[in-house]
Formats: structure tokens, C-alpha cells, sequence
């Protein structure tokens, strides 16, 4: 698969997420769940015109492109226009809400004054490997892509295939011509054509494309299930994907945003919608897994990949999923997904799969487990559900168990529990101590993952952490006890509590100890490198170990100003970030808008978020970077965390 970095549009339903570039055309389909299984090498498409060669629709000189969504859905319009020809394409692609099909309409309008032969062509190739070969069988309208355990089936309502060819058609399907007298053969990637017929000078004809994602039925089960989707009506299915999706938007605007009164509001309403209609493609529905963001780099060229669910991502995102009132799908985050995946120890890997399995790691971050703690208690005082409290006690009482350990092992707040200790146990734990530099455990990532060490952000996550676990306990009361029903649990969460309150006074006292640098007059994100960073403002908002106005984090945020606000009014992550050339990040704004916000510095929190607003693209999604020069999002479009956090600031300021 050829690096296709930007997703510039992207649509789905409960078990398909789809994504594509500006100009239409699909690059990534996924199925059943939002990361797993991607099928597409390239899905391309185009048109023959009388004797012309073939005319990519995705790729044309002569062509002009413009594309939107139907308002307030996920239901795609893309317009090609080939001003040699003059023929117009109006290409329209959307998910069924309650089956497994991508809709593509494509309707061809001849704006010219000359008889136009139109032939409609599609090259699709699947990811194949040698234990899951792709092979390819024509049908009657179209074709089955096929491996051992899917089924990618193509094909068209009302039209027979004119032309096909399964093995080699990369050779010549740029000259429209393709053959191929076999029906059945062993290529990961076919071709397949449909004669539309004649257009006359502003004649209009339309062609229903359908793809069913299945897996691959034995006899004539999928043929049978092929020809039952033929027989929809794909015009009353669009009515209702359309008011679906806008019912969606209605029913979860938790902000009841006011009518906009100028261009600058509408562009804060349409990401605050598009930023509704993205949780949900992003969102596990049988986990409440939610990937950072629909993938863009498969071969790892320029980042360790993106279609994860990093628990401290999801956290951020559940937030904002509370305040849009999407109280289930936060809850079954927690309560599925987050007991699913805490391992023994009671701590959170840095990534999973959306179902819950293990995802490829390079190392953990701390703060990935005290920000599950600290979002399951922020979800209970948005919903006050003390059953949600109860049933996520023992998942917060082993995280919290794990944090208290690790801040005991490397921050040295309290002695070290003695224990009895078999001769191997203690040959055991000397061994992780040499290899851990003296220590039990392992020393963790910083929060962007790129150095190990003790990091202002995570001890902030810990403090956060331990309140929440304090304020779990207090909105319980006597229920933990009635709920266990056992003394002992009583006195143990007893000494829990005043442990817990020492160490919120240990953790502050050392956070202001060694990460305050007197020379610079400002905290530092850890002892090694002593950068500023973006995430320092954390410890503000949202984990509340400071205050605003305190003189040693006004010091901190003017200095923040220096080094990381560049001259476009973006801000950096930190110092010297040299990832992705250290574009500004939509994500360090909104953190200083926050911060603003706290500080009760409006002007200032408007210059903030405006850089945000300004940098969206062009159908309103946030991206993780804006180019500094061009001012668009140029990585990682539609990144979970960065909505996630811009429907926490609008939050902030219609309560400021």
C-alpha cells in the first residue's frame, strides 16, 4: 500500500469506518471495528469517454474538484467536473446505518454539446499475505474479493459488467482496455467495467455502486446475501442515513450552542458538529474502545500508527462524550473496555485493540492508568450514578494500588512494604532492580512518548488520581462498606484514605522540589532535560494540583510564551520538538485556552482558540498539527483528543 498520510473525509456506521482524500477517492475501509481488518491497497475509479484513454476520477489535469457533506451528517459529496469533456460526476458515498454496505451513487451529467459513449470503470486490489491469500470471483453484476475469513464484494444495481479482467489489468487499464475470458482467478487486485451508454447534451444518468463487507459464506450463502442487498432501495436508504445522522447531531448537542450570528460562530459550530458526528466513528460499539484516530501510516514511515485506543486518549474523549450527552458510550468505555484490558498489577498498557486485545507497545506510561482512575470518578460527577461508582471500585482500588507502589519505588515518598520473601522472590526483584536502576519497577514514557523519566504531567495524573480515589470513597460513604459488607474492607479503606492523603502532600512537595527550576523561575517538565513543555499546564487544568494564579505557575506559563508560542499564534508541544518538523498542535492551544479560561484571562483565551478555529479543515476536522506557513492541518487528520478538548473549551466558556 502506497503512503496516503491525510483522511480527508471520513464516514461509517457501527461497524464500518471509511476514509478519503479530497478528491473522492477511498482509501481505507474498515471492518468489523474501527481498526481491524483495513482491506484496501487502492480502490480506484474512473470513466472512458468515447475513445479516450481512461480518466481517473481521482487524478486528472483536466479535472476540478468539490467536495462536502450533506449538513449535519456522514453521508460524503464529492463533485468532479472534467472541463475537457465536460462531464459532470457527482459522486455520493455513505454507509447503510443497519447493514454492512458503502454506498457509492455516481451521477453523470453531460454539461457539453457533444454526444458522450460513457464506460465506468473500477480497479480494486485487496491486502493479501501468504496466510490469507486474495483471489477474485466475477458474479453477476460485479465481483467477490475474497480471502479465507472476509469477503469484498463490489457490485452494481441494475448493471451488468461489461468488461473484466482479474489477473494482470495494472498493465493496461489506463488505455480502457481490460479482458479477461476467466471468471475466477488467484489476483489480489480485478477490474471490472459497466457500459453507461450515451449521454446527450444535458442528459443525466446514474449508476448505484454497492460494497458488502462479509465473511466469506460457504456455497451460494453470499451470492444469496449479494442479491438481497441488490434488491434495497439505496434512495429511500440515503433519506434515511441523512436523518439518522441528523437526529444523531440533535440528540446528542449537550452544549445547546446558540445560532451563530457571524462566519467566526458558524465555523465554531460546524467542528462542534463534525466533532459529534466523529465519536461515534471512532467509538468500539461493543467495547467503548476509541482509536486516536482513523490510521494514516500503515508502514510506520513517519510514527508508530494511530488506529489504537491509548487509554489516555479515550479518557479525554469520554469527557467530551459526557458533555454532548453520550453518557452510554462513556460508560461502556469504563466498564467494558478499561476492566477488560487492566493487566494483574492493576496498571493500563500504553495501547490496545479496540476489542481489548493487546496492541503493539514500546514501552508504559504512567499516567495511562492514573487517567482511567481520574476519568471514571469525572464520569460520575457528570452522571452522579453511584451503581457506575460501585461497579468500577475494585478496577479504581488495583489502579490506585499500582500508582501508590510506583510512587513509593521511585519517588521514594515512603519506605518500602516489607514483606515475607522466599529466597526466589528476592533473587527475583534484585534482578529488576539492577535492571530498572535500583528500581522495582520500570520507568515510564512521558505522556508523548518520546523519553523516559519522571515527568511534571504524569506525577500531576497521579495527584489526580489519588483525589479522584479520596472523592470515590467520599461519594460512597457507608455504601462501600454495605456493598462489600465486610468490616475488614471498612478499616482497609480507612487506612487507604489517610495514605493516600499523605501522599497527595508528598507528590506536591516534589513535584515543587525537583521539577521548580529557580534559574528559569518555572516548573520544568522533568530533571533531565528541563524543557518547557505544553503539558505542564496539566497540572492546572485538568488535574487541579495548582492553582492558576499561583506566581510559580504564572512564571511557568510566561515562560511557555517565550519558547513555545510561535509567530502565528500556534503553539509547539515543547521545546526542540522536532516531530513532523514541530508543527504547532491544535491540542496546545486549547490546553492554554483552557488554562486562560481557569485564569479568568478571556482576551487571551480567545487568541488561543482562534488559532484553533482558523487551522480547521476544510470539512471542520481538527487535525494533531497545522502546517506553521500554509496554517492547515497537515498530519493525523481527525485526531480524537483534539475534538475531544475542543468540546471541553467550548464547555469552559459558555461557564465563564
Amino acid at each position: 500500500m502506497e503512503n496516503k498520510y491525510l483522511n480527508e473525509a471520513i464516514i461509517g456506521n457501527k461497524n464500518i469506518l471509511a476514509t478519503f482524500t479530497g478528491k473522492g477517492e477511498l482509501q481505507r475501509i474498515y471492518f468489523p471495528s474501527r481498526d481491524h481488518r483495513q482491506y484496501l491497497d487502492f480502490f480506484q475509479t474512473g470513466v472512458k469517454l468515447n475513445s479516450s484513454d481512461l480518466i481517473y476520477l481521482h487524478d486528472d489535469i483536466n479535472n476540478t474538484y468539490l467536495q462536502y457533506y450533506d449538513t449535519d451528517t456522514n453521508i460524503l459529496n464529492t463533485e468532479i467536473t472534467n472541463t475537457y469533456f465536460n462531464l459532470k460526476i457527482l459522486q455520493t458515498d455513505y454507509v447503510l446505518v443497519k447493514e454492512n454496505v458503502l454506498a457509492k451513487k455516481y451521477i453523470f451529467l453531460n454539461e457539453g454539446k457533444i454526444d458522450l459513449t460513457t464506460e465506468f470503470f473500477i480497479h480494486s486490489a485487496l491486502q493479501t499475505n501468504q496466510n490469507n491469500m486474495v483471489s477474485c470471483k466475477m458474479i453477476d453484476g460485479g465481483m467477490i474479493q475474497y480471502a479465507h475469513d472476509f469477503s469484498f464484494s463490489t457490485f452494481a444495481k441494475g448493471y451488468q459488467v461489461s468488461k473484466h479482467q482479474i489477473n494482470g489489468s495494472a498493465a493496461n487499464i489506463k488505455r480502457g482496455e481490460i479482458y479477461d475470458k476467466d471468471y475466477i482467478g488467484m489476483s489480489n487486485d480485478a477490474s471490472m467495467s459497466f457500459n453507461i451508454g450515451i449521454l446527450h447534451p444535458n442528459e443525466k444518468k446514474e449508476l448505484q455502486i454497492c460494497v458488502l463487507l462479509d465473511e466469506n459464506r460457504c456455497g451460494s450463502a453470499l451470492e444469496d446475501e449479494i442479491e438481497r442487498i441488490k434488491r434495497i432501495d439505496y434512495d429511500k436508504e440515503q433519506v434515511k442515513t441523512k436523518a439518522y445522522w441528523r437526529k444523531y447531531v440533535k440528540t446528542h448537542n449537550g452544549l445547546n450552542l446558540k445560532e451563530p450570528k457571524n462566519t467566526y460562530e458558524e465555523k465554531i459550530q460546524d467542528i462542534y458538529k463534525r466533532s459529534i458526528l466523529l465519536f461515534p466513528l471512532l467509538t468500539n460499539n461493543e467495547t467503548g474502545g476509541v482509536i486516536a484516530s482513523p490510521e494514516i501510516d500503515e508502514e510506520r514511515t513517519q510514527c508508530g500508527r494511530y488506529d489504537y485506543c491509548w487509554p489516555r486518549d479515550a479518557v479525554f474523549v469520554t469527557k467530551a462524550m459526557d458533555i454532548l450527552g453520550m453518557e452510554k458510550e462513556s460508560e461502556k468505555f469504563y466498564q467494558v473496555f478499561c476492566q477488560k484490558t487492566q493487566s494483574k498489577n492493576g496498571m493500563w498498557e500504553q495501547r490496545f485493540y479496540t476489542d481489548g486485545k493487546l496492541a503493539p507497545c514500546w514501552g508504559y506510561q504512567i499516567d495511562e492508568t492514573a487517567s482511567v482512575v481520574y476519568g471514571v470518578y469525572q464520569h460520575y460527577l457528570d452522571t452522579k450514578k453511584e451503581t457506575f461508582l460501585k461497579q468500577n471500585l475494585t478496577m479504581c482500588e488495583k489502579a490506585v494500588e499500582f500508582l501508590k507502589r510506583y510512587c513509593k519505588d521511585w519517588l521514594g515518598l515512603e519506605a518500602k512494604e516489607e514483606r515475607d520473601k522466599d529466597k526466589v522472590q528476592e533473587e527475583i526483584e534484585e534482578q529488576r532492580r539492577k535492571m530498572n536502576q535500583g528500581h522495582r519497577y520500570h520507568i515510564s514514557y512521558d505522556l508523548w512518548e518520546m523519553c523516559e523519566g519522571i515527568h511534571f504531567y504524569s506525577l500531576a495524573s497521579i495527584y489526580a488520581a489519588f483525589e479522584s480515589m479520596l472523592g470515590i470513597y467520599r461519594a460512597l460513604g457507608k455504601n462501600v462498606s454495605d456493598f462489600e459488607n465486610n468490616r475488614l474492607k471498612e478499616e482497609k479503606i480507612s487506612r487507604n484514605e489517610k495514605e493516600l492523603e499523605k501522599l497527595l502532600v508528598g507528590l506536591k512537595k516534589y513535584m515543587n522540589d525537583n521539577l521548580y527550576d529557580e534559574e528559569k523561575k518555572s516548573y520544568i517538565r522533568n530533571p533531565e532535560d528541563k524543557k518547557m513543555d505544553i503539558s505542564l499546564l496539566g497540572a492546572v487544568t485538568p488535574f487541579h494540583v495548582f492553582k492558576p494564579k499561583e506566581k510559580k505557575i504564572q512564571n511557568t506559563v510566561e515562560r511557555i510564551n517565550l519558547s513555545l508560542r510561535t509567530y502565528t499564534g500556534g503553539y509547539t508541544r515543547f521545546e526542540q520538538d522536532n516531530y513532523r518538523n514541530g508543527n504547532p498542535w491544535p491540542i496546545a492551544n486549547l490546553w492554554m485556552t483552557l488554562y486562560y479560561l481557569e485564569s479568568g484571562e478571556k482576551k487571551k483565551a480567545k487568541e488561543a482558540f482562534d488559532f484553533v478555529v482558523k487551522t480547521a479543515g476544510k470539512h471542520d476536522f481538527l487535525g494533531e498539527q497545522v502546517d506553521n506557513q500554509t496554517l492547515k492541518p497537515n498530519w493525523v487528520i481527525g485526531l480524537g483528543w483534539s475534538h475531544a478538548m475542543f468540546i471541553m473549551v467550548l464547555k469552559k466558556m459558555l461557564m465563564s
